[in-house]
């Protein structure tokens, strides 16, 4: 006899797989058990013989639609007890357990509705995120507040939406996570925002590596910490080379003093002669597209000045959502919602076009009586 312990994450929880690995598992004869670990992941422990194993670990690695397995490890292990009949442990209620998978289900639906959008004309290329609510979020579980910034950064939650991106065909996302007004609040919790790049600056790199995702810091660079400067600094040096998805940390950031620093470029360089294109050089977003869309989470409507000069044509979505909470099927919703709008840019299109045929104009119609 033999065992495996084995570690998936992925879109798994609420869509009954745990039940059809029981189901495999009692059918192979094997005993042990599956519980839920994280917002997405499970622990499987299983004997039985080798031959059954392995057809049991072949399984996992498939999975099944609507499942979608995005990670796994497994390591086998020398049994120190034995294990009885295969069952699922279970941490919620079964009704907990059926609404997650209604909302999966959910999810599933809202790709296949994104999946239908035209790309070229439907699809955002630049999604700037305000990730909004992390303090709020934290207090309302009672916890302190840089409690909810280790929640909005943790990598597996924020790969589903690079995920989506990818998928869906987003090339810029854009994430402010530090204003300059931030500055004002509590010495303690801009540490621990410090501290959360300094502890993650290794897995994050990793997985932008894996992933092909290049990463650019846009903001002032003159007030953050050196070491973490550096590590901005060898971030995008050691990413600039991917080009799966372009994403950029606004850290230290607001759109007006952007605009402050670039008049200032300007004086200083002593151009005389200023057009839209050359001022756009100077901002610290002049090598990436204008946002088409941006998302604000945690029910503030406003934009605080997100890329202030660039966003005069991007669309708005805002969310009662605290960012921790949201994921990709929140997303998927933002997306849905920026392609049923008519983006005309002060102009008109052609849709627009098609509905003033057959209109008239009544005053044109009266004068014309009027002169008969």
């Amino acid at each position: 006899m033999k065992q495996l312990k084995i570690k998936l994450y992925g879109r798994i929880q609420g869509v009954n797989f745990r039940r059809r690995l029981a189901n495999l598992a009692n059918e192979l004869k094997l005993k042990g058990s599956v519980e839920k670990f994280g917002d997405d992941g499970l622990v499987i422990y299983v004997q039985g013989e080798e031959q059954c194993l392995n057809e049991f670990l072949n399984w996992c690695q498939k999975g099944f639609f609507p499942a979608k397995i995005k990670g796994m490890s497994f390591e086998w292990q020398n049994p120190k007890e034995k294990f009885g009949k295969f069952k699922i442990k279970k941490e919620k209620s079964f009704l907990a357990d059926e609404a997650n998978s209604i909302y999966n289900l959910s999810k599933e639906i809202l790709t296949n509705e994104i999946l239908k959008l035209d790309k070229e004309n439907q699809i955002p290329t630049h999604v700037a995120i305000i990730a909004d609510g992390n303090r709020r979020w934290a207090r309302e579980q009672g916890w302190l507040p840089w409690v909810g910034h280790r929640k909005a950064v943790k990598f597996e939650r924020l790969n589903e939406i690079f995920d989506e991106c990818r998928e869906i065909g987003v090339e810029y996302l854009s994430f402010w996570a530090f204003s300059t007004e931030n500055w004002s609040r509590d010495e303690r919790e801009i540490n621990e925002i410090f501290n959360l790049i300094r502890n993650s600056y290794s897995t994050w790199l990793g997985k932008f590596m894996e992933e092909g995702i290049r990463f650019r810091h846009i903001g002032r660079k003159d007030r953050l910490p050196k070491d973490i400067m550096k590590i901005l600094n060898d971030f995008t040096e050691e990413t600039k080379a991917n080009d799966l998805l372009n994403f950029q940390l606004c850290l230290d950031y607001n759109g007006r003093d952007d605009i402050v620093r670039a008049i200032n470029k300007i004086i200083a360089e002593k151009v005389k002669v200023i057009d839209e294109d050359t001022f756009k050089n100077y901002l610290d977003t002049h090598d990436i597209p204008e946002p088409d869309l941006i998302i604000r989470t945690s029910g503030e409507i406003r934009t605080s000045g997100i890329m202030a000069y660039e966003s005069a044509y991007a669309e708005l979505y805002f969310t009662n959502v605290y960012f921790p909470d949201f994921d990709a099927m929140h997303f998927k919703r933002a997306i849905l919602d920026y392609a049923a709008r008519n983006r005309n840019f002060g102009g008109t299109n052609k849709k627009i076009h098609k509905q003033n045929e057959g209109l008239f104009d009544p005053d044109l119609i009266e004068n014309a009586n009027l002169s008969s």
